[in-house]
């Protein structure tokens, strides 16, 4: 099992930890809401064994100084 490393949350976030982004080994994780089944559905390749998940715009765009 992987560490991770928590970096930031959504700004706009309540008392929960959602959407946040967490690094990882070779990569990054965001948490964030489920989408629901009409966008899952847009969705191109989705494998079984993966899943799309809402994340705003300014939990990524820190990566890129953005925000």
């Amino acid at each position: 099992m992987a560490e991770l490393e928590f970096l930031w949350k959504d700004l706009n976030s309540g008392g929960g930890g959602c959407p946040a982004l967490y690094r990882t080994e070779g990569g990054y994780i965001v948490q964030g809401k489920r989408l629901d089944s009409g966008e899952r559905a847009q969705l191109r390749d989705l494998a079984g064994d993966e899943e799309g998940v809402y994340v705003p715009a300014n939990v990524l765009d820190r990566l890129t100084g953005r925000t």
